[in-house]
């Protein structure tokens, strides 16, 4: 994997822009779907696991239809999963009471949460990566502060995620002057990295600021503008309500369970 692939962040911005059925939907009833999906998946019992695959059809249907490609979900997710790893690998040390079997295998408490912690992993981070691809951030963040979201609040997440540009494009350009200039050592130094990072933070600071004053010079006053109605329609209503019965029926009953009790009926 280039260097390149993993901090194009422009990527995101792309699939933002894509006409989709998703996407035409109102940045709200997305954003209140995905919080009340990530509630969902948060209330299982920490031994929970066949119970929370039927919640895995919301992030599938969603890059699905928004034309989202897998490879860009798990490569984004493969960033953020050492840290859940780290958390969750120690659940099977700390936890050794047997809880359920597996045949003659017998299974326990502590692999149980950790299966459960990777999957709610899974499960969210695919949920809001598909939100921000099958919207857009202009209009995440916009549609964030016509929900109550403090207007400083959704400008700072908006040049946040602007910010990632910037430190990208120094990034490369720090690596491309180096491949130039000959520089293709296997093992860099501590110091070599403190200095390249250095550069790469000074470089990346003073170009925004370039930036923010050439967006105050044409009459940037922090509120986020948008070019898409702010009117729900029906289409949106039926999204959150439709989505939010799926959540709580998946919630109130084991679908799993059922399903496969109706498979085991079917099959005799």
């Amino acid at each position: 994997m280039r260097l390149a692939e993993w901090i194009d962040v422009g990527r995101i911005d792309e699939l933002g822009r894509l006409d989709t059925p998703v996407h035409r939907l109102d940045a709200r009833a997305k954003a209140v779907t995905v919080l009340a999906y990530i509630a969902c998946v948060m209330s299982y019992h920490r031994y929970e696991v066949v119970a929370l695959a039927p919640l895995a059809l919301f992030p599938i249907v969603m890059s699905s239809l928004g034309r989202i490609p897998w490879g860009f979900l798990w490569r984004r997710m493969l960033v953020a999963a050492p840290f859940v790893l780290a958390v969750a690998v120690f659940n099977p040390l700390l936890d050794r009471a047997q809880v359920t079997a597996l045949g003659p295998i017998g299974i326990s408490g502590g692999w149980l949460s950790f299966s459960s912690i990777m999957l709610r992993f899974v499960l969210t981070v695919s949920a809001a990566l598909a939100l921000i691809a099958c919207t857009g951030i202009y209009d995440l963040c916009s549609g964030m502060e016509r929900l109550g979201l403090p207007g400083i609040f959704a400008s700072q997440i908006l040049f946040l995620h602007r910010y990632l540009f910037v430190l990208g494009d120094e990034a490369q350009r720090l690596a491309r002057g180096l491949a130039v200039r000959g520089f293709r050592p296997r093992v860099l130094r501590l110091r070599v990295y403190g200095s390249l990072l250095g550069h790469m933070l000074l470089r990346s600071v003073a170009r925004a600021e370039r930036i923010y004053c050439a967006m105050v010079a044409r009459g940037f006053d922090g509120t986020i503008r948008t070019q898409r109605p702010g009117m729900l329609r029906l289409s949106d209503a039926a999204f959150v309500f439709g989505w939010a019965g799926y959540f709580a029926a998946a919630r109130a009953w084991n679908l799993s369970a059922l399903l496969g009790d109706w498979l085991v009926r079917v099959a005799r």
